[in-house]
């Protein structure tokens, strides 16, 4: 006799009822779609990233700087103690950020860049240095911390636009919001994932991934930015919370940069920010102390 395919075996076992004495149920969190969300073209989403970028000019911002340092490599995460600061940048390359000392409220770290160059002052209470070097990390070090330049900061901060040179490709995603109470369901809002690549140096035939850039399609505003070495590792990791209006422009409150690589993150809360007020030359320029011993690093 014929056997009967496995299908029409399942079929039977389903349409009687069988399986009913084998299932179980459990409770899963209910979702739902936003009311309202938008849909546009990749050429017109790439063109709202650069027109956002290019509408700011200056940036001038009081924070409080929180960094975490280990991870799955160290076994252990450790976090060290807030520290009140300021951030200003101004394009193309301008860039100083100041920490201050918890309880005196002196300057604890202080670094200045030009977009090509750094000098960082680290002052201890029994000594102090500073660190001269590049933007770029040619020798990375061991110690996550000394790999971090002002680009981080730079690029992190403001979401730049897209290039010239750069090509770009959009593809859809979803991620789930929770809720802000138990009474109310989780939202699996639909989302935009810009990807920029350039062309391969010697080879241009290979495009390299750089930045894709997460976009909420309930807002249109970035929540999420991550940045590709050479080698196609994320590098960075931006995450933008707590949007609010500043003058003219939305700008996140709430910003956290991880550097999954050197296993250390950085959140700013921005407290006060100040956009596209002009900011002068001397805001820019760190005098090393006499005395003080200079390092160089590659």
């Amino acid at each position: 006799m014929k056997r009967p395919p496995a299908f029409s075996l399942l079929f039977v076992l389903l349409s009687t009822g069988l399986t009913g004495c084998f299932k179980t149920t459990r409770a899963v969190q209910k979702i739902q779609p936003p009311e309202i969300y938008i849909s546009t073209s990749v050429e017109a989403l790439q063109k709202r990233v650069s027109e956002r970028d290019a509408a700011i000019k200056t940036l001038n911002a009081s924070v409080l700087i929180t960094a975490s340092t280990g991870g799955g490599k160290e076994g252990q995460i450790t976090k060290y103690t807030s520290l009140r600061g300021y951030i200003f940048v101004r394009k193309p390359g301008n860039l100083r950020v100041i920490m201050q000392a918890p309880v005196l409220g002196s300057r604890a770290v202080d670094m200045v860049s030009d977009g090509t160059n750094f000098t960082l002052l680290i002052n201890k209470v029994t000594s102090s240095r500073v660190i001269v070097g590049t933007n770029a990390v040619t020798k990375p070090s061991k110690n996550g911390l000394e790999n971090l330049r002002p680009s981080v900061f730079f690029d992190s901060l403001l979401v730049p636009g897209v290039g010239a040179d750069e090509s770009v490709t959009l593809t859809e995603s979803t991620r789930v919001l929770q809720p802000e109470s138990k009474h109310h369901d989780a939202i699996e809002e639909p989302d935009y994932e810009l990807t920029i690549m350039k062309k391969k140096a010697g080879d241009p035939r290979i495009l390299q991934r750089t930045r894709v850039i997460h976009i909420s399609r309930v807002t249109m505003l970035p929540f999420e930015q991550d940045i590709y070495n050479a080698d196609g590792q994320v590098e960075t990791q931006a995450t933008y919370d707590h949007y609010q209006p500043y003058g003219d422009q939305q700008f996140p409150a709430l910003i956290t940069i991880t550097r999954p690589l050197d296993e250390y993150s950085l959140k700013l809360e921005i407290t006060k920010l100040t956009l596209n007020e002009p900011l002068e030359d001397d805001q820019f320029k760190l005098e090393i102390p006499p005395g003080v011993p200079v390092q160089k690093m590659e």
